[in-house]
């Protein structure tokens, strides 16, 4: 057979193995379609507190090591009036956990499914919320909305629900952590009283310098006021649950963050994680808390804060500031996650658009 007729059959055979397959591999081979936006759910207020209320004292994350913490959480969250149920596992301890995955979620999905009681209570962070996200109840939780507050770790569990329920939850101090007389009195003003607040950070001199504001400053990075859904928290736990299916729809919302004891090329690499997620980009405004306990780390050199938001946030172009009071080891703003706020970056303010409990 000549050499031509050879190559005229195998191109003939080629051509029609494609077209023949092109059905089967579009439109993955040949055309690309970007995936549909994921649908943000009805947004669900929980019912506001009241004092004689009955809640639920979990332990999601790190273990409650000892009897003394427990004790703290629980007479703290009964010093605003509270009655509290001690979740059955509450106590118990599977390595640096508060116990088996299974169990802590069960104990969330008991206090959610019990109508007497109105709220949910993480004495601690730390680590392992996440760990929870695959089995816990949505289904019951979206049934039956109540308040849930914590912070640090506790934001995949903020995050997590509110994505798949619409529940609004809060950032805010954990049972066991700061109950000083600012945090308190927010927590107040939120969960029980339901007031629209607008946040900022007090402006208040020191015995260090009573000519200028020393602590609680904030920096403005991008001037300007923006209006969106409030989401956020740790950034590394953010960060962490990135590409699963509780995290929320970042589209048009004003992102906060904080973190605690992390080297600054942390803090800039997990900056970086959010920009190539493609979440910075779809946000209208970024509040950036404190970053407790963090440096520059070994080496010879480090970026600053400052330097990394000019490189993460400044070319946004939204409205964005940092030193907010969110964040570990400080007074805390009680947040309400899922809600419609406005900001102002220039004067450092969250202001909510109505009550977050209903």
């Amino acid at each position: 057979m000549e050499i031509g007729s050879i190559l005229s059959r195998v191109m003939n055979r080629r051509t029609f193995l494609l077209a023949s397959t092109a059905p089967l591999l579009a439109p993955d081979v040949f055309t690309r379609h970007a995936a549909p936006a994921p649908q943000v759910p009805t947004t669900l207020r929980p019912a506001r507190l009241q004092p004689g209320d009955s809640v639920g004292l979990v332990t999601p994350a790190t273990a409650t090591f000892q009897q003394v913490e427990l004790d703290i959480a629980r007479e703290s969250l009964e010093g605003l009036g509270l009655k509290v149920k001690l979740g059955p596992h509450v106590m118990d301890r599977h390595g640096s956990l508060g116990g088996q995955d299974k169990d802590r979620a069960a104990d969330i999905n008991q206090f959610f499914a019990d109508t007497t009681v109105k709220a949910v209570f993480p004495t601690r962070g730390g680590w392992g919320t996440s760990r929870l996200l695959p089995l816990l109840d949505y289904d019951t939780i979206r049934r039956h909305p109540k308040v849930l507050m914590g912070f640090s770790d506790i934001t995949a569990l903020l995050n997590g629900i509110h994505a798949r329920t619409g529940l609004v939850t809060f950032h805010g101090p954990n049972a066991g952590g700061r109950w000083d007389e600012y945090s308190v009195d927010l927590v107040k003003r939120v969960l029980f009283e339901g007031e629209a607040v607008t946040f900022g950070n007090p402006k208040t001199s020191s015995d260090r310098n009573v000519l200028t504001q020393v602590e609680n400053r904030i920096r403005t990075i991008t001037p300007g006021t923006a209006t969106g859904r409030l989401l956020g928290g740790n950034l590394t736990v953010l960060t962490a649950i990135l590409g699963s299916p509780y995290v929320p729809d970042f589209t048009d919302a004003i992102l906060f963050l904080e973190d605690v004891g992390e080297d600054y090329y942390r803090v800039d690499r997990m900056m970086t994680t959010l920009k190539l997620a493609g979440i910075l980009d779809t946000v209208k405004g970024v509040i950036f808390g404190s970053c407790s306990e963090c440096g520059p780390g070994e080496g010879f050199a480090s970026f600053t804060p400052e330097e990394i938001f000019a490189d993460h946030l400044a070319p946004l172009g939204v409205p964005a500031w940092q030193g907010a009071m969110i964040g570990h080891g400080q007074p805390q703003w009680t947040l309400p996650v899922g809600s419609v706020v406005t900001i102002d970056a220039t004067a450092g303010t969250v202001t909510m658009a109505e009550g977050a409990v209903r």
